[in-house]
């Protein structure tokens, strides 16, 4: 019988690392070997999984959907094999991005206690506010904020948290506080420059909620980005109110506009390929950090 399991991994290794030579030299193979197994598994697929090319590997569509299944049964090998001999401990590399504000509010705190449960899993720990393709940049679970889009991932809700409009004591001291949505009008709004669902500011008035254009003369990609500058007395700015809690319980930032408030919410959740098959070391991150910040659910994304 062939060794299809081999196949996966140097196929998974090599598409991970975008090279035969980078492939070859974790599995301890020559890099013509690891080329060879893999045109192997392409003829007996009768796909082309990887491009080649003198720069890098490329994924094609079909070597896309095939490293999804791959990952799903070679890790189901790996926890059979730790379960029969008694090694069932997470370990590994896990790559894990996450927004910037999440990120350092809530993640950041609890890594050294995951660390200390964990202290085989290598973990690899990205924060952008830029939405990336999990099999792309080659990430076990991304956390993210906002609404899910249909994809073949699964995901886990963390934590919600509503939305509130902050402002500095000092800026609110020059420009005066806004009393309602119309005076915003005469105010400086901070926004974000990534495109949104609604990229006017909600609020509920007289029980109806309406959406108004607010004006201002800066635009940035993150939460904390905005929320320094509210700090600096630049303008006010609406975020997730986990982004501003700290500052709001020092004094440093005035939540404005409460009576307004639409009432919705920022859902922060866990995305991940699979579920099932998840490998021990995904499992063990995303249980931790659900029991850190909220408690969450299995959903399809």
């Amino acid at each position: 019988m062939d060794n299809r399991a081999g196949e996966m991994q140097v196929f998974a290794t090599a598409a991970e690392l975008a090279s035969f030579s980078a492939a070859g030299r974790r599995l301890r193979m020559s890099p013509s070997a690891v080329s060879k197994l893999v045109t192997r598994l392409e003829d007996r697929l009768g796909v082309r999984l990887l491009t080649r090319s003198t720069r890098a590997l490329q994924l094609t569509v079909e070597g896309e959907a095939f490293l999804t299944r791959a990952r799903r049964i070679l890790a189901e090998i790996e926890e059979a094999e730790r379960l029969v001999t008694g090694d069932a401990q997470p370990r590994g590399r896990l790559r894990v991005n996450a927004s910037v504000g999440f990120g350092v509010r809530c993640v950041l705190p609890v890594v050294p206690e995951f660390l200390r449960l964990y202290p085989h899993v290598e973990l690899d720990l990205s924060l952008t506010d830029t939405v990336i393709d999990l099999l792309e940049e080659r990430t076990d679970i991304a956390l993210r904020a906002g609404p899910l889009r249909d994809s073949t991932l699964m995901a886990r809700k963390l934590m919600e948290s509503p939305r509130v409009i902050v402002a500095s004591p000092a800026y609110l001291a020059r420009h005066g506080t806004p009393q309602r949505p119309e005076d915003l009008d005469h105010h400086n709004c901070l926004r974000f420059n990534f495109r949104r669902l609604v990229d006017d500011w909600p609020f509920r008035i007289d029980g109806r909620q309406v959406t108004r254009a607010v004006p201002g003369n800066l635009y940035g990609n993150t939460g904390d980005m905005l929320l320094r500058l509210c700090l600096d007395g630049v303008g006010l700015a609406r975020v997730g109110r986990f982004h501003a809690q700290p500052w709001i319980e020092e004094g440093r930032l005035v939540p404005v506009l409460e009576d307004y408030n639409a009432g919705d919410i920022e859902i922060i959740h866990a995305l991940f390929v699979g579920h099932e098959h998840m490998a021990a070391r995904v499992r063990a991150f995303i249980d931790f950090l659900a029991e850190r910040v909220g408690q969450p659910r299995i959903t399809a994304a």
